[in-house]
């Protein structure tokens, strides 16, 4: 009697534990999908009104490195209230802004619709395999994490490198990293909801947007440097 009683508690709780994930989730989802409205917004602003190109280079990676980690100080420290939920969205509105600078510059090429659209489908499709391989996969991946930082700071560091050095070969280099380098932290944040390890869908919705955000924006980047047609 005993047992039946600790195997029934014991399926009971693993059945929660699993609704909770599926309910991070899909809560997690909802919102990353709704984060790409203000996205487009902010990026159509941004081409519309040429704020961005009119700061110059300095200004600009000022406004970038001051927003960007302002946003995520401010949304860990709401995540647990609706409040959260607002001040991500402001924070992509703002990563739309900070991307209209170089949609501006591949839109000036002939092919720069097409190009963008590319660099969108490629993202869609780097997103979905993530998502499918996250299912498959039993192997614990929490030791990724240090590893993929590790890396995220040193491409960061170089990026910055070449703001002034201004090369278009490291550019490339540093695109082609940054693509495998985000689908891996994409794998590693989606395989965390899954396990349970990511309970915030609002940490995780961040998470896995900035993932999305990198590899777009590297994606259009190559796409720019080699397939670019101009007039």
């Amino acid at each position: 009697m005993n047992q039946s009683l600790h195997t029934y508690t014991g399926n009971a709780g693993t059945g929660a534990l699993g609704l909770q994930r599926n309910r991070v989730l899909r809560n997690t989802y909802g919102l990353l999908a709704l984060s790409m409205l203000p996205t487009v917004l902010g990026a159509w602003i941004g081409v519309s009104t040429g704020i961005m190109a009119a700061l110059g280079t300095g200004a600009s990676l000022a406004v970038f490195l001051i927003g960007a980690f302002g946003f995520m100080f401010a949304i860990e420290k709401t995540k647990e209230s609706a409040t959260g939920v607002a001040v991500l969205l402001a924070f992509t509105f703002f990563m739309g802004l900070m991307l209209s600078r170089m949609l501006a510059a591949v839109l000036g090429f002939k092919n720069g619709g097409s190009l963008i659209m590319m660099a969108f489908g490629g993202t869609a499709g780097v997103f979905f395999a993530m998502a499918t391989l996250a299912t498959v996969i039993k192997r614990d991946l929490s030791g990724m994490g240090k590893f993929l930082f590790v890396g995220a700071i040193v491409l960061l560091v170089a990026g910055l490198i070449n703001v002034f050095v201004q090369s278009t070969a490291l550019m490339a280099t540093l695109s082609v990293i940054a693509i495998g380098l985000f689908s891996a932290f994409m794998l590693y944040d989606i395989k965390r909801v899954l396990d349970g390890g990511e309970t915030n869908y609002i940490s995780a919705t961040l998470a896995i947007y900035l993932d999305i955000y990198n590899v777009f924006q590297s994606l259009l980047a190559l796409l720019g440097i080699f397939g670019g047609e101009r007039d």
